[in-house]
């Protein structure tokens, strides 16, 4: 069974780094895979301190190494600084569905991770990309990096009963 998104659950997919020029542009600190992807949604939740805007995307484009982005309304550099330190979030909902076997990290994270055996792990509290592979870092009794290989170390993923199942020895 797939569990269904949370409804008005947010999902940050970036970061407001600075403004840039005179005419309203800001850097775009993308946290999407790839980069350009957090341009594919028109309609932002720009946010700090538990506080959201709901915030158009005008216009956006490569810089460089970076990214910018033009928000509606904002026509000059004063107001775009004031953007400054904003996460960039979409609601949930908004992302496309994965096929069978693929998980949004966002979906995976506070779920709890037990043993075949029933041992109890902890939480997924974050998730580390590395050269080879996805990195699960679950906390409880102390921290563990365990590889998010399913089929493998990971056996199940149940978003019904927020658990994930591994095939992993507790005193590692």
């Amino acid at each position: 069974m797939i569990r269904e998104p949370d409804v008005g659950r947010r999902i940050i997919i970036g970061q407001i780094a600075g403004a840039y020029g005179v005419q309203g542009w800001v850097k775009i600190r993308s946290y999407t895979r790839p980069p350009q992807g957090a341009f594919e949604y028109r309609q932002w939740l720009l946010g700090r301190s538990g506080q959201w805007q709901p915030v158009g995307l005008a216009d956006w484009r490569r810089h460089g190494k970076g990214w910018l982005a033009k928000l509606e309304g904002v026509v000059e550099r004063d107001q775009a600084r004031a953007w400054t330190g904003c996460d960039i979030a979409i609601p949930r909902a908004s992302l496309p569905p994965l096929p069978a076997g693929e998980y949004y990290w966002a979906d995976l994270i506070g779920l709890r991770v037990q043993t075949l055996e029933d041992v109890d792990l902890g939480r997924v509290d974050r998730l580390l990309e590395t050269g080879s592979n996805d990195v699960l870092v679950v906390v409880g009794d102390r921290e563990r990096l365990l590889p998010f290989l399913p089929g493998r170390d990971v056996v199940t993923v149940d978003f019904d009963a927020a658990l994930i199942r591994v095939d992993w020895d507790p005193q590692f």
